[in-house]
């Protein structure tokens, strides 16, 4: 894929930026030139995981699950290209054993602080940038205990749908992987795991970091592509 940014024209923001998909997104375009601001809860991790990253890769401390404290965090970022909405709370929480603190807690920081992060940026984005919001396939394919997981990654689809109309012209989709093989999550997770998954999967591989970084690249930057929940999951579900 051509680039269709050079290194200047405001920076690329990765909320949730200090590790995993988040981090993978945010080192692909330090290597690129642009100006990076990655965020995190802990000011000094995140200030340590710029630095690992280099180039011009700032970090910004901020907690989505205290939005009120959103935009004294955010004051002191400039023009924006690309916001990337990555960050979330690793959540397992089932119907018949319900922990309300931490359903409130991912409900909090997937649909009131990605909206709130969008709200405090929107006039620092450019009339060309972009948004990309990360939801997941639990929104069609639940598990045991992705009660609020499944239900949050679904309402960042109508938030999809939301933001692209009041925030146009800046261009919203989001992007919804699947099992990502080597995210550091998975790839703890024992091989006949790994195992049955790839065998459920018409393409006869699980996605890859990589994968989702080329994804998030394609939506942030094609001109043409707007208000989409992109399912990437190697056809996963079809068979």
């Amino acid at each position: 894929m051509p680039e269709r940014d050079g290194p200047d024209g405001g920076c690329v923001v990765v909320v949730g930026g200090t590790s995993g998909l988040g981090r993978d997104v945010a080192e692909h375009y330090a290597k690129r030139g642009r100006e990076v601001v990655i965020t995190g809860r802990e000011a000094g991790r995140t200030e340590a995981v710029a630095a690992e990253i280099g180039g011009r890769t700032t970090g910004v401390a901020v907690d989505l699950a205290k939005p009120e404290g959103i935009a004294a965090a955010l004051a002191g970022i400039g023009e924006v290209k690309h916001l990337v909405l990555a960050a979330f709370v690793r959540d397992v929480n089932k119907v018949s054993d319900y922990q309300i603190d931490r359903a409130v807690s991912l409900v909090t920081v997937k649909l009131v602080g990605y909206t709130e992060v969008a709200h405090t940026l929107q006039s620092r984005i450019s009339t060309d940038g972009s948004v990309l919001l990360f939801g997941g396939g639990s929104k069609d394919r639940p598990f045991p205990g992705s009660a609020t997981v499944s239900t949050v990654n679904a309402g960042v689809m109508g938030l999809v749908n939301v933001l692209a109309a009041e925030l146009r012209p800046v261009r919203v989709n989001a992007l919804h992987p699947g099992i990502v093989a080597d995210s550091p999550f998975w790839a703890r997770q024992p091989v006949e795991i790994h195992q049955t998954y790839t065998a459920r999967t018409p393409t006869g591989r699980l996605t890859t970091m990589a994968d989702v970084t080329d994804a998030v690249v394609f939506l942030l930057e094609n001109p043409a592509v707007n208000a989409v929940n992109l399912d990437l999951n190697g056809g996963a579900g079809v068979v």
